[in-house]
């Protein structure tokens, strides 16, 4: 691992949300940091208040595109001298509605973000990292949605069970070469994705929807991360930590998605949701 200005880190999707946190909380742990997004507006933003520009550095990024992830973290070498740890973290809410109505480009466009992406992190980190022989972390951010059918859209919850499952299986391979594959799994948290730019609405409901009295933040994600990333967690692999305030423990109910006002299948919808990628998201209503 790279210790000559200390550790080297690449977040995916490190534009907004839980990206941007991590990066930020990344640097306040002594990280040098890649950003990398397939927003460059986003990305240029988070550098901005990241205000550390000799140990920032940013990659335009579609981690559907295997050259351009590989690329990012070739990017951390070069810049950097290293690699010591990838943060997969890009991703979108997908595919939405009922399943009858699910158009099959949008369910593969679903897996393409937030599998298949995370597929070519990995794959790319452990063999910059296998080359260094000094190991490494890998940190995918997976969902609680992955533990259970009733807490997101069911491409998405779908593909995030495919992480975490994803996450332990891999973390077997790697072990040997000292390389630590974890997943961290977000609860209900107020993000760009979830809030679309109208937090103070949506943080009462978020709040709502578990024991603890407040809403999630990026920022507690963002630790969570940071620990997984760092050396205090060196015998930590193939973990999928649950950062939730307490949801998955209490149960989320059957009206989950009904009291965040957002089941699409409730109002006879569906579509693609393309996040904070910049590309407009896709509503369609089923015919009369």
């Amino acid at each position: 691992m790279s210790d000559q200005n200390g550790p080297v880190a690449v977040v995916t999707g490190g534009g907004s949300g839980i990206g941007r946190a991590t990066v930020l909380r990344l640097l306040d742990a002594g990280f040098r940091v890649v950003v990398a997004d397939v927003n460059a507006e986003t990305a240029a933003a988070t550098v901005e208040l990241a205000a550390a520009p000799d140990r920032v550095a940013v990659a335009a990024v579609d981690v559907r595109d295997e050259d351009a992830v590989a690329a990012a973290l070739a990017l951390a070498v070069d810049r950097f001298g290293g690699l010591s740890a990838v943060v997969n973290n890009a991703g979108v809410g997908g595919a939405f509605g009922a399943i009858t109505e699910i158009e099959s480009a949008d369910w593969d466009y679903t897996f393409e973000v937030l599998v298949r992406g995370v597929f070519y992190g990995v794959k790319h980190a452990a063999r910059i990292m296998q080359a260094q022989g000094s190991g490494g972390s890998i940190v995918n951010v997976a969902s609680v949605a992955g533990l259970s059918g009733g807490l997101g859209p069911v491409p998405y919850s779908a593909a995030k069970a495919a992480v975490v499952n994803f996450t332990k299986a891999v973390s077997i391979e790697l072990a040997a070469d000292r390389i630590r594959v974890n997943a961290v799994l977000p609860g209900a948290i107020s993000t760009p994705l979830v809030h679309h730019g109208r937090p103070e609405r949506a943080e009462d409901k978020l709040a709502a929807t578990q024991p603890w009295p407040a809403a999630g933040r990026p920022e507690h994600i963002a630790s969570a991360i940071a620990f997984l990333a760092g050396g205090e967690s060196e015998f930590v692999t193939g973990e999928a930590l649950v950062v939730d305030g307490g949801l998955t423990a209490a149960g989320p109910g059957p009206a989950f998605a009904e009291r965040l006002g957002n089941d699409p299948r409730l109002r006879g919808m569906a579509g693609v949701n393309h996040g904070t990628t910049g590309v407009a998201s896709v509503v369609r209503t089923r015919p009369e």
